[in-house]
């Protein structure tokens, strides 16, 4: 199991989210790196969905603490681990390339509900993409 976590969204660095404020001390900055999905505006937050043709920039961090860290944010995420199902999100390992160009191992949580009309995000950047809207 990896101790690797990647954010793409409002638990990234500089959005302020109380869950994060809660675990920030149990992490500890890696850097950017990229994910194979496809990002997707919902609103008041973004979207990842599992895509080849897609890439997400965000956030790897190391969990200091990996089981608080998780607990936190499947809480966080609406991910229950006996009921992946009927979870806003799933908790997946997954593979991120970092701009070295070496691939690590980390925890990223994927949409797991209908997208309905959300706009897809082509960049795959969220923090780009809240700056031209």
């Amino acid at each position: 199991m990896t101790d690797l976590v990647f954010f793409y969204g409002t638990l990234m660095t500089g959005f302020k989210r109380p869950g994060r404020l809660r675990i920030d001390a149990q992490l500890s900055p890696v850097g950017r790196g990229t994910i194979y999905a496809a990002l997707f505006d919902l609103g008041i937050y973004p979207a990842a969905v599992p895509a080849a043709d897609g890439q997400v920039w965000g956030e790897v961090h190391r969990m200091l603490d990996v089981d608080a860290v998780l607990a936190a944010l499947d809480e966080i995420e609406g991910f229950r681990p006996g009921q992946p199902d009927a979870s806003l999100y799933t908790r997946i390992e997954t593979p991120v390339t970092l701009p070295d160009g070496r691939v690590v191992t980390a925890w990223a949580y994927f949409y797991n509900a209908p997208l309905g009309r959300a706009p897809r995000i082509e960049s795959g950047d969220y923090l780009a993409y809240l700056k031209v809207n």
